[in-house]
């Protein structure tokens, strides 16, 4: 029984070519998780529940074509200026396809200025160049009063680059949601590299509007230490079998 549904559409084309269509993130769990063990002798993360709910939460989007990335690399045609270049594997895309008004990445590069992140560390990180961006064919809609957290893979990141996060009403906002890319320059000072369509690139994890606010109490001593005891009477697997609440992603 799912009481909660998250709507992926895109223009019929697309939609026809059945290629790369959102999923469950739970999908796309990393195999290096999926080989660890975790026993008494051997506590491992595979036991931290918290860390598997992170890779487990919510949808996936995947680059929907070939994105070739160029980024800081010298430009000898112009004495070696740092170059911010991308070019999108558009061949056999834009023949049979209208990218405008599919929304899918065109030969028209779109990219965010430097200046409009002020001191934002993510300027640095991206060598001070435009802030290149990746164009999304999928609208999403989710219920009444539910927005969407779009972040990179959590735990789960490619190590050149991830979107700048986000959150968009998605049950009012009609149109796809784009997303501007920092390259990882402390990794990469430059960077010649494909993209590949398909590659996980966000992680989409809707959630329900509500309002807060804060308080603060002083915690007895006695509390304390019976939530301590209560918690250490078993080695493994405390918080999943006492606490944790499953959730279900399909």
């Amino acid at each position: 029984m799912f009481d909660k549904n998250i709507e992926f559409s895109t223009h019929e084309d697309y939609f026809n070519l059945k290629e790369d269509y959102p999923v469950p993130i739970k999908l796309n769990i990393p195999d290096w998780y999926k080989k660890l063990e975790h026993t008494i002798l051997n506590r491992t993360i595979k036991g931290c529940i918290p860390f598997l709910d992170t890779l487990t939460t919510g949808y996936l989007l995947k680059v929907p074509q070939d994105f070739h990335l160029r980024h800081n690399v010298p430009n000898k045609e112009e004495n070696n200026k740092p170059d911010a270049f991308q070019h999108f594997a558009l061949s056999g895309v834009s023949e049979h396809l209208n990218a405008k008004f599919i929304n899918l990445n065109s030969a028209l590069v779109e990219a965010h200025p430097p200046r409009q992140l002020g001191e934002c560390p993510y300027v640095e990180k991206n060598k001070n160049l435009a802030f290149h961006k990746m164009i999304n064919p999928w609208r999403i809609k989710t219920p009444k009063g539910y927005s969407c957290l779009f972040v990179p893979p959590l735990n789960n990141t490619d190590d050149r680059f991830s979107i700048i996060p986000g959150i968009v009403d998605t049950d009012s906002f009609q149109n796809e949601v784009n997303f501007p890319i920092v390259v990882n320059g402390d990794k990469y000072p430059t960077l010649d590299t494909v993209i590949k369509k398909g590659t996980p690139y966000v992680q989409v994890i809707p959630f329900k509007r509500d309002s807060w606010k804060m308080t603060f109490k002083p915690i007895p001593q006695k509390e304390i230490t019976t939530s301590r005891i209560f918690y250490g009477l078993k080695i493994l697997h405390n918080y999943k079998n006492k606490f944790w609440k499953k959730k279900s992603w399909n």
